[in-house]
């Protein structure tokens, strides 16, 4: 399995390449760390996961000595080591533009909201195939506009005021919480991919 691990991040070098100069440059000019690491992360992950969706490659994956538990685990795997990866490159642009690091509750918050995105999307894929995920973004976009502007107009500023919450929090059980919680939806989610994955024919 940790060939398949390293498959996906040598296949990735040439999508990082381009990806970390944009990831530097959002830091330069707003250095708002929870939200370019969860989207860079998301989108990293969903680039490795297109990478393999060819059936062509399911097949060979399959005809390999993996199993399909392995295939599965091994991009769960990967999601992780990505996110912590993004979270590096985070520090590094933190203390080269702005002689800082993300806060550690920053970071914790972004790999949380990254993993509980994940949760959701790799089942989904596995279900069905990129293309609908980005169908479904633009449709969660398009509901989040209407509803900015026609229900609650200061959404924007509820989720921002969450957020400065969330990090104001001093009560260590409250994090605790939290990161056991996404460590059970994490789990649940790779469980049901295997399902998925293991009922799929190619």
């Amino acid at each position: 399995m940790c060939n398949l691990i390293w498959k996906d991040i040598v296949l990735q070098k040439k999508g990082s390449l381009i990806l970390l100069p944009a990831l530097f440059g959002y830091i330069v000019y707003n250095p708002s760390y929870i939200w370019i690491g969860f989207v860079f992360s998301v989108v990293i992950i969903l680039d490795v996961f297109a990478k393999d969706e060819d059936s062509a490659v399911n097949k060979l994956l399959n005809s390999l000595p993996y199993t399909r538990r392995e295939v599965v685990s091994s991009k769960y795997i990967g999601a992780i080591i990505f996110t912590l990866l993004v979270v590096f490159a985070m520090f590094i642009g933190g203390l080269l533009f702005h002689r800082e690091v993300p806060a550690w509750k920053e970071t914790m918050l972004m790999v949380s909201l990254s993993m509980i995105a994940i949760s959701f999307i790799l089942p989904f894929l596995y279900k069905f195939k990129t293309q609908y995920i980005f169908r479904a973004f633009l449709f969660l976009f398009v509901v989040y506009m209407i509803v900015i502007n026609t229900f609650i107009k200061n959404l924007n500023d509820i989720l921002r005021e969450f957020v400065q919450t969330i990090l104001t929090l001093q009560d260590p059980s409250v994090f605790l919480m939290m990161i056991l919680s996404i460590i059970v939806l994490y789990s649940f989610s790779w469980l049901l991919s295997i399902r998925i994955y293991r009922n799929k024919v190619f």
